[in-house]
């Protein structure tokens, strides 16, 4: 199965880690330093195309993580992940 994150950016859903609202963690200082690392390596991908709303932590083979930023809320990517369909 694969999720559509936006931005005609779609990955395999064996490869998530972890959805997350980016609103409710940014507030964490461990959460503003995880992504500020992920920058500075340049793993961090905005396939938002605006404001993100959420990010989504992936397993790849070329890096240890990537982080993707979607403008999706964590909810309409759960939905998207459980019905299995590419919307």
């Amino acid at each position: 199965m694969y999720l559509h994150l936006g931005q005609n950016e779609i990955i395999p859903q064996r490869r998530i880690i972890g959805i997350f609202d980016l609103d409710k963690c940014s507030y964490e200082k461990r959460t503003r330093d995880y992504l500020a690392a992920a920058e500075k390596d340049g793993v961090v991908l905005d396939v938002s195309g605006d404001l993100p709303r959420s990010f989504v932590v992936c397993g790849h083979p070329y890096h240890e993580q990537i982080v993707y930023l979607s403008s999706l809320s964590p909810a309409a990517l759960r939905r998207r992940a459980e019905s299995g369909r590419l919307e």
